[in-house]
């Protein structure tokens, strides 16, 4: 099954930038970003459980990846750029390292974590998920989220800032969401260090300034790095202008 996605076609590029949302986002978290690479045909995709696919159904990053790669073809993208946020980041290294894909240049990845290595941290991440999809999928999302951006990867938002997403995320459909995150849990990603190494094509990292966890984590993959001024994990939204920037000098490397 394909993902709906919305398509902007590029004035000059035959060479498409492929966007893929957080966990509760949709087609519209990246466009601010991507709106302004106007010479490339951007693709603004709604994983499962999201936005305009919200009835689609995934049990896997398997089928998560297989679906991206129906819809890639539906559209005829052959010549790409990944660009994923968090749980999109995830996605976008799972699926460029799962397989070879000929028409992939490279992932972008801002605050994605390459998996967990230790089986105790696997065990813990587990029962969270697990604990907060109850929540999504039985509680008011206005309810669920207000805890949810109080946890400390968000610590560098101000309380403006955190009810203006508690607000957007609120409008989510609890249930999807909450498959979604189960199917997609840490606690079940593999630890794509080892493929990311041996990888054949472009990586980059991009991180806010103000998120040394995932700072730690770029460091650590040996990915090339943009820092974020002015932002913390959710960088592209804190700071667009400055990501569009690194994204337009990363395309064009």
């Amino acid at each position: 099954m394909t993902l709906q996605a919305v398509a902007r076609p590029g004035r000059t590029a035959d060479c498409w930038l492929v966007f893929l949302h957080g966990f509760s986002g949709d087609d519209r978290e990246w466009q601010p970003v991507g709106e302004t690479l106007g010479d490339y045909s951007r693709l603004y995709v709604n994983l499962p459980g999201h936005g305009a696919s919200g009835d689609v159904a995934t049990h896997s990053f398997a089928t998560v990846c297989a679906q991206l790669k129906s819809t890639l073809l539906r559209y005829n993208i052959r010549n790409y750029w990944l660009v994923g946020y968090s749980l999109g980041g995830r996605v976008a290294m799972y699926f460029a390292c799962c397989e070879s894909h000929p028409g992939l240049n490279g992932i972008v990845v801002e605050g994605g974590h390459p998996g967990l290595q230790d089986e105790a941290e696997r065990r813990a991440r587990l029962s969270s998920d697990e604990q907060w999809a109850q929540r999504f999928a039985g509680e008011p999302l206005s309810d669920v989220f207000d805890d949810w951006y109080r946890q400390p990867v968000f610590a560098s938002l101000d309380e403006a800032q955190r009810q203006a997403l508690v607000q957007l995320r609120a409008r989510n459909n609890g249930p999807r969401l909450a498959d979604m995150l189960l199917a997609t849990s840490l606690a079940v990603q593999p630890d794509l260090r080892a493929s990311l190494a041996a990888r054949d094509y472009a990586f980059w990292y991009l991180c806010g300034e103000r998120d040394p966890k995932f700072r730690a984590i770029a460091q650590a993959l040996g990915a090339s790095c943009h820092l974020i001024s002015h932002a913390g994990h959710n960088a592209h939204r804190e700071n667009p202008g400055e990501v569009a920037e690194r994204l337009a000098q990363i395309v064009h490397f």
